[in-house]
């Protein structure tokens, strides 16, 4: 069980689904204003994804599409053209700090979502300095980090992502799709790889995957990983199972 701390939790029914045109969703929130490394990890292992001060997670009726899963981080061996894809980006300057807000961050931000409008078909609304400290800086405490990624100074991805001892969750990762050639969104992965080879972390989190989704589909790319099989409460233990 958890020491749970919610200064709020709320239920949102019967919302237009992000994932597909004919469903929709509903999903459970939770504020906590001060949520400690354990409660964070906790919720992670239990399904729940963190943004800002804001915890959520699915508990859609009559649908289980959204699968968390995590990358067995020891068993993974980097494929060839994985090992390609770190050899071309060896002199990208790599840092790992405290989440901050500059106009670089939004600019790209913003550019990375035009971009995926027209490519995907997501739904594009500038980002505000204030909309992006809430999601993406507050509420981080001492294991929230951005990884930067820089090309002769300039900034070209960053990847949020919560830091623990047994695990990373890889919250989210924006970049500049002038650099396709150098697959930066795939780099993004690798690289939290490597440190957690490096570091004996033993998971990666890669949030929620939808089997075969044209946009949530490319997880399964990343084997083994093992996928939660139940939706497990705060009093309740997660279930997790190797993917085969």
């Amino acid at each position: 069980m958890l020491n749970i701390n919610t200064d709020m939790e709320f239920i949102e029914e019967q919302k237009e689904c992000s994932y597909y045109d004919d469903k929709i969703s509903d999903t459970r929130y939770r504020i906590q204003h001060d949520c400690d490394a354990n409660t964070a990890y906790g919720l992670l292992e239990r399904g729940w994804r963190r943004f800002g001060k804001m915890s959520f997670v699915p508990e859609c009726k009559g649908c289980k599409d959204c699968i968390s899963i995590r990358i067995d981080v020891k068993k993974y061996e980097f494929s060839k053209s994985e090992k390609r894809v770190l050899s071309k980006n060896k002199d990208i300057e790599v840092y790992v700090q405290e989440p901050s807000l500059s106009m670089e961050h939004i600019d790209l931000y913003n550019k990375y979502h035009k971009h995926m409008q027209g490519k995907k078909d997501w739904n594009y609304n500038d980002i505000s300095p204030d909309d992006y400290y809430s999601s993406y800086v507050d509420g981080a405490q001492n294991y929230g980090k951005e990884i930067l990624y820089l090309i002769h100074g300039k900034l070209v991805a960053v990847a949020l992502c919560d830091f623990f001892s047994k695990g990373i969750s890889s919250v989210y990762c924006y970049y500049d799709h002038d650099y396709d050639h150098l697959s930066l969104g795939k780099f993004s992965i690798l690289m939290q790889l490597k440190i957690a080879k490096e570091n004996n972390i033993p998971f990666i989190y890669l949030g929620y995957w939808i089997k075969d989704h044209f946009s949530m589909g490319y997880k399964e790319k990343y084997q083994p990983f093992e996928y939660l099989i139940n939706r497990p409460t705060v009093e309740e233990i997660p279930i997790w199972r190797d993917y085969e």
